[in-house]
């Protein structure tokens, strides 16, 4: 069952397809959010965030007018211009070069689902609430894509086999504990693997979370 909080989380939503965006609207409004405005095209879309201050902006990938990526060209206007602004990109397919492009230069507070997971609203919540707490939620079909694909000088080459599946399920946006239910194995054992993910990445001493985003970033790299 979907908790839900006592101040919703106040979103826009942008898809051109009036089927579709109502849909989503209706079924976050299910869930407890607050859905200040819809959008139709990139343009709008940044005059209902401009306007609305939302807390959340869900966008399709694809829309108005060339159906390429205006969703992606929005949702990083969104992150320039109003950081504090979480977004969510929705897509119809798999696409590691937008998906790439969107979390090329922080990785906080962003995310990148298929829309075949809207279907499962404890997905899709889950993944709103990660994206608002400053966390990030990739698809994982991009992981396993990103994961499959040989890279020369593989940053990431002195990991355990392990180490790849924590830092892949980082990269999903799964907490400590997500991950340990995931693999079934304790959350002890998961912050080692955690740790030694950041001393083979040799990661800045910080916050934990922070040191996550960098480590989310250099699994994302070519």
């Amino acid at each position: 069952m979907i908790e839900q909080s006592e101040t919703p989380l106040r979103v826009v939503v942008a898809d051109d397809s009036v089927l579709l965006r109502e849909g989503l609207v209706r079924i976050l409004g299910e869930a407890g959010f607050d859905v200040v405005a819809q959008a139709g095209d990139g343009d709008d879309l940044m005059r209902k965030v401009r306007a609305h201050k939302p807390d959340l902006a869900v966008v399709d990938v694809r829309m108005p007018p060339t159906h390429t990526d205006e969703g992606i060209r929005a949702a990083r206007d969104i992150r320039a211009e109003m950081p504090e602004v979480g977004v969510l990109v929705l897509s119809q397919y798999v696409e590691e070069t937008y998906a790439r492009e969107l979390l090329a230069d922080d990785a906080s507070g962003v995310g990148y689902l298929l829309k075949d997971r809207v279907g499962d609203l404890d997905v899709l919540v889950d993944a709103l609430r990660r994206i608002d707490a400053g966390g990030s939620a990739l698809d994982p079909e991009v992981v396993s894509l990103i994961l499959g694909r040989r890279r020369v000088d593989d940053p990431l080459e002195e990991l355990t086999p392990r180490e790849r599946e924590v830092l892949a399920l980082m990269a999903e946006g799964r907490s400590n504990s997500g991950i340990a239910k995931e693999l079934v194995v304790t959350e002890r054992a998961v912050e080692k693997h955690v740790t030694g993910i950041f001393g083979k990445l040799d990661l800045p001493t910080g916050s934990d979370d922070h040191r996550r985003i960098l480590a989310v970033l250099a699994f994302l790299e070519d």
